[in-house]
């Protein structure tokens, strides 16, 4: 059928249904009935003559008509919102909102403090820190540019490695006085170990004991760094944390530095649409000079953090 008799609206509501996984959240996003979704995503289907969703338990899942249609319309949203931007001069000028997805211990322990920095640099810019214990998705723009602990898949997408950052073995002061001593890896048995639950781990990446004591049980578990770093804080137990979380508390030092020293890297990513906007540039480009200028931090070697001027 002709591209013209297509409503825009009902894209709209497509993409709307796609980035919410159902059409019933889709409506209390968007603040319309569901009746209304659902009537204007038949009417859809039928002006294109295919099935775009499959109706589950689950939500509702792209059939791979609508997978191609997906790839189209998100083409069509980014050429729209550049040229709202171009024309109205936003594409070229530090104002406006960028919001920045990080991992939970590196967006609360190393970005946030700077963060204000940032917004001091360019007061036009407003920044949303969104942290969260998972990947950040690009492609149903959960957010304009993202540091995640793996490489993303292109798939429209800029990506460059941020930086590398080391985790060690970390104990409280007052637990290591009141526990049997650690002086090699066999010695963790008799040890409260924190780690994450494994099956809800995002990334293998996060799996650190499992691939360094294997036969150690850990006695607590969490989906969440920071529940980790705060019970090895008060003494109950020891768990591998990054060196950017650790270090600057005067309570936790490392234990088993020679035989439990790991690097992982952190990758930034961004929508290609959105990475030439001046306003994202601004802040990639300065989460790069801030890392740059605190690799010793971010490596363990330092247990402080370095500002920019």
């Amino acid at each position: 059928m002709a591209m013209e008799r297509i409503n825009w609206d009902n894209l709209r509501l497509f993409l709307a249904v796609v980035r919410a996984q159902s059409a019933q959240e889709a409506a209390r996003r968007l603040e319309v009935d569901h009746s209304t979704i659902t009537r204007r995503l038949h009417r859809l289907e039928k002006e294109l003559g295919a099935q775009l969703f499959e109706r589950t338990p689950a939500g509702h899942l792209l059939t791979h008509a609508g997978q191609r249609l997906l790839e189209h319309v998100e083409r069509m949203e980014s050429s729209m919102v550049r040229v709202g931007e171009d024309i109205g001069g936003d594409s070229h000028m530090l104002t406006g909102q960028v919001r920045l997805g990080a991992t939970e211990g590196f967006g609360s322990f190393f970005l946030a403090p700077h963060l204000s920095h940032f917004c001091e640099r360019h007061p036009g810019i407003q920044v949303e820190l969104l942290i969260v214990p998972r990947f950040i998705n690009l492609s149903q723009r959960e957010a304009d540019l993202a540091v995640n602990i793996e490489r993303p898949q292109p798939s429209g997408q800029v990506c460059s490695k941020l930086t590398d950052y080391r985790l060690r073995l970390y104990a409280s002061r007052r637990y290591l006085r009141e526990c049997p001593p650690i002086r090699r890896l066999q010695d963790l048995a008799a040890h409260r170990l924190f780690g994450y639950v494994d099956e809800l781990a995002f990334s293998q990446e996060l799996r650190f004991l499992s691939a360094i004591v294997p036969d150690v049980p850990s006695s607590l578990r969490s989906t969440s760094v920071v529940a980790q770093f705060n019970a090895v804080r008060e003494g109950r137990g020891l768990a591998v944390l990054p060196c950017f979380m650790a270090e600057p508390c005067q309570e936790l030092v490392p234990v088993l530095s020679d035989a439990l020293d790991l690097r992982r890297t952190f990758w930034i990513a961004a929508p290609a649409d959105r990475r030439e906007l001046a306003r994202v540039r601004a802040l990639w480009d300065y989460l790069r000079e801030l890392v740059q200028c605190n690799q010793a931090f971010l490596l363990g070697d330092s247990p402080t953090w370095r500002r920019l001027p």
